[in-house]
């Protein structure tokens, strides 16, 4: 994890909803408590949250998962990541918005996502920026094609 990152308790969570008017309710404690606790485990989708819910006997529903991912993301405590699969995945919002998030490698064959935290665009962002007038704020990089597992077995 770089320097940018941050890592959120309950307790630092629960102050950034009541900061926008919100309310730490029993079922966002615990959909929140999966992504304070399962750090290792990126990129979860609301299927991936339910299951370990029901996995601790949780009675919370599919549809007050997803709700609550939703506010979470729009609140910008969680991110909302699109990999093109069709399947929205989220994880804790841990950098300072004004520093880069890393970025992913996604496997078209076995759709395992890798992190990798260099930034390469610092200069193209510079062009762009003082070419257009746009304050840019973050850029988001995804590269799709194929793992070093998936090559092995192509190339065998």
């Amino acid at each position: 994890m770089s320097d940018s990152r941050q890592l959120y308790g309950l307790k630092d969570l629960r102050e950034k909803l009541s900061e926008r008017g919100y309310k730490m309710t029993p079922q966002r404690k615990e959909i929140l408590k999966i992504f304070v606790e399962q750090r290792n485990s990126h990129h979860m989708s609301a299927e991936d949250v339910y299951s370990i819910l029901r996995e601790n006997d949780s009675e919370i529903g599919l549809a007050t998962v997803y709700r609550a991912l939703d506010l979470l993301s729009e609140l910008g405590i969680l991110v909302r990541l699109d990999f093109g699969d069709g399947c929205a995945r989220y994880e804790l919002n841990t950098a300072d918005p004004k520093v880069h998030h890393h970025h992913h490698l996604i496997c078209l064959n076995c759709k395992k996502v890798i992190e990798f935290e260099e930034d390469l665009l610092d200069e193209l962002e510079a062009r762009v920026a003082a070419k257009s007038g746009f304050e840019i704020l973050n850029h988001e990089v995804k590269f799709f094609g194929y793992c070093s597992d998936c090559r092995k077995r192509i190339s065998e």
